[in-house]
Protein backbone atom coordinates (compact mmCIF):
# COMPACT_ATOMS: atom_id res chain seq x y z
CA UNK A 1 0.00 0.00 0.00
CA UNK A 2 1.26 3.47 -0.81
CA UNK A 3 -0.49 5.67 1.73
CA UNK A 4 -1.42 6.33 5.29
CA UNK A 5 -4.12 8.51 6.79
CA UNK A 6 -3.39 12.16 7.62
CA UNK A 7 -4.84 14.17 10.49
CA UNK A 8 -7.72 16.42 9.45
CA UNK A 9 -6.96 20.16 9.85
CA UNK A 10 -8.81 22.63 12.02
CA UNK A 11 -11.85 24.41 10.63
CA UNK A 12 -10.89 26.70 7.76
CA UNK A 13 -11.53 30.41 8.25
CA UNK A 14 -14.43 32.02 6.45
CA UNK A 15 -12.00 33.85 4.24
CA UNK A 16 -11.76 30.68 2.14
CA UNK A 17 -15.22 31.55 0.85
CA UNK A 18 -13.53 33.64 -1.83
CA UNK A 19 -13.32 31.55 -4.99
CA UNK A 20 -9.97 30.28 -6.25
CA UNK A 21 -8.67 32.63 -8.93
CA UNK A 22 -8.67 30.88 -12.28
CA UNK A 23 -7.48 31.94 -15.71
CA UNK A 24 -10.47 32.27 -18.00
CA UNK A 25 -9.74 30.52 -21.27
CA UNK A 26 -11.73 29.01 -24.10
CA UNK A 27 -13.53 30.01 -27.26
CA UNK A 28 -16.41 32.45 -27.50
CA UNK A 29 -19.68 31.28 -26.02
CA UNK A 30 -22.73 31.28 -28.31
CA UNK A 31 -25.21 33.96 -27.29
CA UNK A 32 -22.65 36.00 -25.36
CA UNK A 33 -22.11 39.67 -26.22
CA UNK A 34 -18.70 41.19 -26.95
CA UNK A 35 -18.71 42.57 -23.40
CA UNK A 36 -19.10 39.05 -21.99
CA UNK A 37 -22.74 39.35 -20.97
CA UNK A 38 -25.52 36.92 -21.82
CA UNK A 39 -29.27 37.29 -21.96
CA UNK A 40 -30.79 34.70 -19.59
CA UNK A 41 -33.35 32.34 -20.99
CA UNK A 42 -36.90 32.78 -19.61
CA UNK A 43 -36.59 29.91 -17.15
CA UNK A 44 -33.23 31.20 -15.88
CA UNK A 45 -34.57 34.71 -15.33
CA UNK A 46 -37.42 33.73 -13.01
CA UNK A 47 -35.90 31.39 -10.46
CA UNK A 48 -33.13 31.32 -7.91
CA UNK A 49 -29.98 29.96 -9.46
CA UNK A 50 -27.83 27.61 -7.42
CA UNK A 51 -24.19 28.35 -6.76
CA UNK A 52 -22.00 26.10 -8.90
CA UNK A 53 -19.01 24.76 -6.97
CA UNK A 54 -16.29 23.07 -9.02
CA UNK A 55 -13.72 20.69 -7.52
CA UNK A 56 -10.56 19.84 -9.43
CA UNK A 57 -8.83 16.49 -9.56
CA UNK A 58 -5.40 15.25 -8.52
CA UNK A 59 -2.31 16.72 -10.19
CA UNK A 60 -4.42 19.73 -11.17
CA UNK A 61 -5.71 23.06 -9.93
CA UNK A 62 -8.82 25.17 -10.46
CA UNK A 63 -7.72 26.42 -13.87
CA UNK A 64 -8.76 23.09 -15.38
CA UNK A 65 -12.36 24.35 -15.04
CA UNK A 66 -11.72 27.64 -16.88
CA UNK A 67 -13.89 26.82 -19.88
CA UNK A 68 -16.83 25.88 -17.69
CA UNK A 69 -16.37 28.93 -15.44
CA UNK A 70 -16.59 31.27 -18.40
CA UNK A 71 -19.71 29.66 -19.80
CA UNK A 72 -21.53 29.40 -16.48
CA UNK A 73 -20.77 32.99 -15.56
CA UNK A 74 -22.06 34.08 -18.95
CA UNK A 75 -25.36 32.38 -18.08
CA UNK A 76 -25.61 34.38 -14.88
CA UNK A 77 -24.50 31.74 -12.36
CA UNK A 78 -22.32 32.36 -9.36
CA UNK A 79 -19.37 29.99 -9.75
CA UNK A 80 -16.81 29.09 -7.12
CA UNK A 81 -13.77 26.89 -7.66
CA UNK A 82 -13.11 25.18 -4.35
CA UNK A 83 -9.58 25.00 -2.94
CA UNK A 84 -8.15 21.65 -1.99
CA UNK A 85 -4.57 20.67 -1.15
CA UNK A 86 -4.48 17.16 -2.67
CA UNK A 87 -3.50 15.66 0.69
CA UNK A 88 -6.01 12.81 0.75
CA UNK A 89 -9.81 12.43 1.03
CA UNK A 90 -9.95 13.16 4.77
CA UNK A 91 -8.10 16.48 4.63
CA UNK A 92 -9.44 17.52 1.23
CA UNK A 93 -13.06 16.79 2.09
CA UNK A 94 -12.54 18.70 5.34
CA UNK A 95 -11.46 21.75 3.37
CA UNK A 96 -14.46 21.39 1.07
CA UNK A 97 -16.93 20.94 3.95
CA UNK A 98 -15.72 24.18 5.50
CA UNK A 99 -15.83 25.93 2.13
CA UNK A 100 -19.40 24.79 1.48
CA UNK A 101 -20.48 25.92 4.94
CA UNK A 102 -19.94 29.54 3.86
CA UNK A 103 -22.34 29.32 0.90
CA UNK A 104 -26.02 30.09 1.40
CA UNK A 105 -28.74 28.57 -0.75
CA UNK A 106 -28.72 25.64 -3.17
CA UNK A 107 -25.45 24.26 -4.51
CA UNK A 108 -24.57 22.13 -7.52
CA UNK A 109 -21.28 20.38 -6.79
CA UNK A 110 -19.20 19.17 -9.74
CA UNK A 111 -16.00 17.15 -9.48
CA UNK A 112 -13.31 15.85 -11.78
CA UNK A 113 -11.33 12.64 -11.31
CA UNK A 114 -10.00 12.23 -7.73
CA UNK A 115 -12.29 15.15 -6.84
CA UNK A 116 -15.07 12.57 -6.87
CA UNK A 117 -13.66 11.15 -3.64
CA UNK A 118 -13.64 14.63 -2.13
CA UNK A 119 -17.23 15.58 -2.99
CA UNK A 120 -18.58 12.14 -2.12
CA UNK A 121 -17.26 12.65 1.41
CA UNK A 122 -17.85 16.38 1.82
CA UNK A 123 -21.44 16.63 0.58
CA UNK A 124 -22.86 13.90 2.82
CA UNK A 125 -25.38 15.47 5.18
CA UNK A 126 -25.19 18.92 3.54
CA UNK A 127 -28.80 19.84 2.75
CA UNK A 128 -27.75 22.71 0.47
CA UNK A 129 -26.11 20.39 -2.05
CA UNK A 130 -28.92 19.55 -4.45
CA UNK A 131 -27.01 17.81 -7.25
CA UNK A 132 -23.67 16.12 -7.88
CA UNK A 133 -21.92 16.09 -11.25
CA UNK A 134 -19.05 13.64 -11.77
CA UNK A 135 -16.82 14.45 -14.76
CA UNK A 136 -14.48 11.55 -15.57
CA UNK A 137 -14.47 10.98 -11.84
CA UNK A 138 -14.44 8.36 -9.13
CA UNK A 139 -17.69 7.79 -7.25
CA UNK A 140 -16.51 5.55 -4.42
CA UNK A 141 -18.64 3.61 -2.02
CA UNK A 142 -17.82 3.51 1.68
CA UNK A 143 -14.45 1.88 2.31
CA UNK A 144 -13.24 1.95 -1.31
CA UNK A 145 -9.88 3.46 -2.23
CA UNK A 146 -8.25 4.87 -5.36
CA UNK A 147 -5.98 1.83 -5.39
CA UNK A 148 -8.92 -0.57 -5.24
CA UNK A 149 -10.88 1.20 -7.98
CA UNK A 150 -7.77 1.41 -10.19
CA UNK A 151 -6.76 -2.25 -9.85
CA UNK A 152 -7.85 -4.38 -12.79
CA UNK A 153 -9.26 -1.42 -14.70
CA UNK A 154 -6.56 -1.04 -17.34
CA UNK A 155 -5.74 2.47 -16.10
CA UNK A 156 -2.40 4.05 -16.97
CA UNK A 157 -1.99 4.40 -13.19
CA UNK A 158 -2.31 0.67 -12.56
CA UNK A 159 1.44 -0.13 -12.87
CA UNK A 160 2.03 2.18 -9.88
CA UNK A 161 0.29 -0.34 -7.63
CA UNK A 162 3.33 -2.62 -7.92
CA UNK A 163 6.05 -0.15 -8.97
CA UNK A 164 5.24 3.47 -8.07
CA UNK A 165 8.34 4.83 -9.82
CA UNK A 166 7.10 3.48 -13.16
CA UNK A 167 4.33 6.10 -13.09
CA UNK A 168 5.37 8.76 -10.57
CA UNK A 169 8.20 11.02 -9.62
CA UNK A 170 8.23 10.75 -5.82
CA UNK A 171 9.28 13.78 -3.76
CA UNK A 172 9.42 14.16 0.05
CA UNK A 173 7.52 17.04 1.63
CA UNK A 174 7.92 18.77 5.01
CA UNK A 175 5.90 17.30 7.85
CA UNK A 176 4.89 14.21 5.91
CA UNK A 177 3.78 11.23 8.00
CA UNK A 178 5.95 8.16 7.76
CA UNK A 179 5.68 6.56 4.34
CA UNK A 180 3.94 9.47 2.63
CA UNK A 181 5.51 11.45 -0.22
CA UNK A 182 4.30 13.70 -3.00
CA UNK A 183 3.70 12.07 -6.37
CA UNK A 184 3.91 13.70 -9.80
CA UNK A 185 2.85 11.79 -12.91
CA UNK A 186 5.80 11.25 -15.23
CA UNK A 187 5.44 13.14 -18.53
CA UNK A 188 5.80 9.87 -20.45
CA UNK A 189 2.61 8.71 -18.71
CA UNK A 190 0.81 12.04 -18.42
CA UNK A 191 0.97 13.18 -22.05
CA UNK A 192 -0.49 10.06 -23.71
CA UNK A 193 -2.47 8.85 -20.69
CA UNK A 194 -4.02 11.96 -19.15
CA UNK A 195 -3.88 14.50 -21.97
CA UNK A 196 -4.86 12.41 -24.97
CA UNK A 197 -7.16 14.52 -27.13
CA UNK A 198 -5.38 17.78 -26.34
CA UNK A 199 -2.81 19.49 -28.58
CA UNK A 200 0.69 18.19 -27.93
CA UNK A 201 2.07 21.53 -26.77
CA UNK A 202 -0.80 22.03 -24.33
CA UNK A 203 -0.26 18.50 -23.01
CA UNK A 204 3.43 19.20 -22.48
CA UNK A 205 2.65 22.36 -20.48
CA UNK A 206 0.12 20.54 -18.29
CA UNK A 207 2.60 17.70 -17.71
CA UNK A 208 5.07 20.06 -16.02
CA UNK A 209 2.43 22.21 -14.26
CA UNK A 210 1.10 19.54 -11.94
CA UNK A 211 0.06 20.03 -8.33
CA UNK A 212 1.39 17.06 -6.38
CA UNK A 213 -0.85 14.42 -4.82
CA UNK A 214 0.21 12.90 -1.51
CA UNK A 215 0.56 9.15 -1.91
CA UNK A 216 -1.58 8.43 1.15
CA UNK A 217 -4.54 9.62 -0.96
CA UNK A 218 -4.30 6.45 -3.02
CA UNK A 219 -4.97 4.15 -0.06
CA UNK A 220 -7.28 6.24 2.10
CA UNK A 221 -10.84 4.81 2.21
CA UNK A 222 -13.94 6.81 1.35
CA UNK A 223 -16.61 7.47 3.95
CA UNK A 224 -20.40 7.23 3.51
CA UNK A 225 -20.99 8.63 0.00
CA UNK A 226 -23.24 11.58 -0.77
CA UNK A 227 -24.41 9.99 -4.03
CA UNK A 228 -26.66 7.66 -2.03
CA UNK A 229 -28.93 10.58 -1.09
CA UNK A 230 -28.23 13.31 -3.71
CA UNK A 231 -29.16 13.14 -7.43
CA UNK A 232 -26.19 12.45 -9.69
CA UNK A 233 -25.17 13.38 -13.23
CA UNK A 234 -22.05 12.04 -14.92
CA UNK A 235 -19.89 12.84 -17.93
CA UNK A 236 -17.82 9.91 -19.15
CA UNK A 237 -15.03 10.35 -21.71
CA UNK A 238 -15.08 7.33 -23.95
CA UNK A 239 -11.29 7.63 -24.48
CA UNK A 240 -10.40 8.07 -20.79
CA UNK A 241 -7.22 6.15 -19.99
CA UNK A 242 -6.97 7.17 -16.32
CA UNK A 243 -10.39 6.01 -15.14
CA UNK A 244 -11.35 3.77 -18.06
CA UNK A 245 -14.96 4.05 -19.27
CA UNK A 246 -15.94 0.56 -18.13
CA UNK A 247 -14.95 1.36 -14.54
CA UNK A 248 -16.73 4.70 -14.68
CA UNK A 249 -19.87 3.04 -16.04
CA UNK A 250 -19.87 0.64 -13.09
CA UNK A 251 -19.58 3.41 -10.53
CA UNK A 252 -22.06 5.77 -12.18
CA UNK A 253 -24.73 3.14 -12.74
CA UNK A 254 -24.35 2.11 -9.11
CA UNK A 255 -24.88 5.76 -8.16
CA UNK A 256 -28.00 5.99 -10.35
CA UNK A 257 -26.42 8.74 -12.45
CA UNK A 258 -27.87 10.38 -15.53
CA UNK A 259 -24.93 9.61 -17.85
CA UNK A 260 -23.64 11.64 -20.80
CA UNK A 261 -20.85 10.12 -22.88
CA UNK A 262 -18.46 12.30 -24.89
CA UNK A 263 -15.64 11.51 -27.30
CA UNK A 264 -12.83 12.70 -25.04
CA UNK A 265 -9.98 11.57 -22.86
CA UNK A 266 -9.58 12.10 -19.13
CA UNK A 267 -9.36 15.87 -19.51
CA UNK A 268 -12.71 16.31 -21.21
CA UNK A 269 -13.40 19.28 -18.95
CA UNK A 270 -10.58 21.07 -20.82
CA UNK A 271 -11.12 19.70 -24.33
CA UNK A 272 -14.96 19.74 -24.27
CA UNK A 273 -16.03 22.49 -21.83
CA UNK A 274 -19.23 23.24 -23.73
CA UNK A 275 -20.56 19.71 -23.40
CA UNK A 276 -19.55 19.48 -19.74
CA UNK A 277 -21.21 22.83 -19.04
CA UNK A 278 -24.48 21.63 -20.55
CA UNK A 279 -24.57 18.69 -18.13
CA UNK A 280 -23.91 21.01 -15.19
CA UNK A 281 -26.74 23.27 -16.40
CA UNK A 282 -29.03 20.25 -16.65
CA UNK A 283 -28.28 19.39 -13.04
CA UNK A 284 -28.81 23.03 -12.02
CA UNK A 285 -32.31 23.08 -13.53
CA UNK A 286 -33.43 20.43 -11.05
CA UNK A 287 -32.76 22.74 -8.08
CA UNK A 288 -35.59 25.13 -8.99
Amino acid sequence: MLGISLRRPKTIAATLAAATLVTVLGSAVPGVSAEGGARPTPDEGHRTKPTIVLVHGAWADGSSWSGEVRRLQARGFEVQVAPQPNRGPTIDSGYLKDFLSTIEGPVVLAAHSYGGFVVSDAATGNKNVKALVFVDAFAPDKGETVEELTAGSGSVLEPALTDPTSVFKLVPFPGAPEGAVDAYVLPKVFIPGFANGLPRRQAEVLAVSQVALATNALAEPATEPAWKTIPVWAVIGTEDRVIPPARQEEMMKRAGADITRIDAGHLGLISHPGEVTEVILEAARTTA
